[in-house]
């Protein structure tokens, strides 16, 4: 099945994705690209996981790859390290970059999602988390196989199984840039920070490194953990991110060729570079 365009392809998921949702077959949709795009995003939100023929995972892989490419995919070269922006004193500053937009455009090793215990992504239609982003710009495969391995970790450990705060699960990028996921679930802050909170971050941090080292990947985005929906202060979660990121290098340096820390908000990008200038 071959399309010219990415609006030839994108009319197709959405039809396509509209049947398969069975209560929003019917639904009308106005006909500008923006809200289409948006409904089908929607639809792929809410999709349980499950499997989808062959023929049409092939076309939205290629509708995914090539929003990829439009978006504009940013490699490791093209991101500065803190000893060439900052000029900084750092012992590992020629491994370790801060750089501010969007995770999904990263072709790193591996990219870091902030998770639920569920481990399967946001189910809120369109919601600006970065589950949600994650999940929407790889695609529904990545659903399908966290839905496999926390089955596999329910047969293990019994029916009610949820992922436990501060651990790490590897999965494939499918069509993000990135080769790898690493999803973690943060620790969530109710009404003030203690110190087990602070450690089930670091945790965190430690648990996606850890599982770097097991699978020989030599470059990881971290976002900024438990800093969202988890509502862990800015200013300590960065903190905590770079002492534990600092000291497992002290031990580990030679197994990686960059760590980032990625930022979405200005506020994230001006403690990390007063951390690290």
């Amino acid at each position: 099945m071959k399309f010219s365009n990415q609006e030839e392809r994108l009319d197709y998921l959405l039809e396509v994705f509209k049947e398969d949702s069975v209560q929003y077959s019917s639904l009308e949709v106005d006909d500008d690209y923006d809200s289409k795009r948006m409904v089908l995003r929607s639809l792929m939100n809410i999709r349980m996981p499950g499997e989808m023929p062959e023929e049409v995972l092939k076309v939205q892989d290629e509708f995914l790859e090539e929003e990829a490419r439009e978006k504009g995919i940013v490699t490791l070269s093209e991101i500065p390290t803190i000893q060439e922006e900052y000029h900084s004193f750092h012992p590992h500053a020629d491994k370790i970059s801060v750089w501010k937009g969007d995770i999904t455009r990263l072709a790193a090793g591996a990219i870091v999602n902030a998770a639920n215990s569920q481990m399967l992504g946001c189910f809120i239609p369109c919601h600006r988390c970065i589950d949600n982003a994650i999940h929407s710009a790889a695609g529904i495969e990545l659903r399908e196989e966290c839905n496999c391995r926390m089955n596999q970790k329910r047969v293990r450990f019994g029916r009610r199984y949820e992922e436990p705060t501060g651990q790490a699960m590897l999965t494939k990028g499918y069509n993000l840039p990135a080769e790898y996921v690493i999803h973690t679930v943060g620790p969530i802050v109710g009404y003030r920070l203690n110190r087990k909170l602070e450690h089930d971050l670091k945790n965190c941090y430690e648990s996606v490194l850890k599982c770097c080292l097991e699978h020989n990947i030599r470059s990881v985005a971290f976002c900024c953990i438990s800093t969202g929906e988890f509502h862990f202060p800015n200013d300590e979660a960065a903190k905590i991110a770079v002492k534990t990121v600092s000291d497992f290098l002290d031990q580990h340096a030679e197994n990686f060729d960059r760590i980032i820390f990625n930022v979405f908000k200005e506020i994230d990008e001006q403690y990390y570079h007063a951390l690290l200038s």
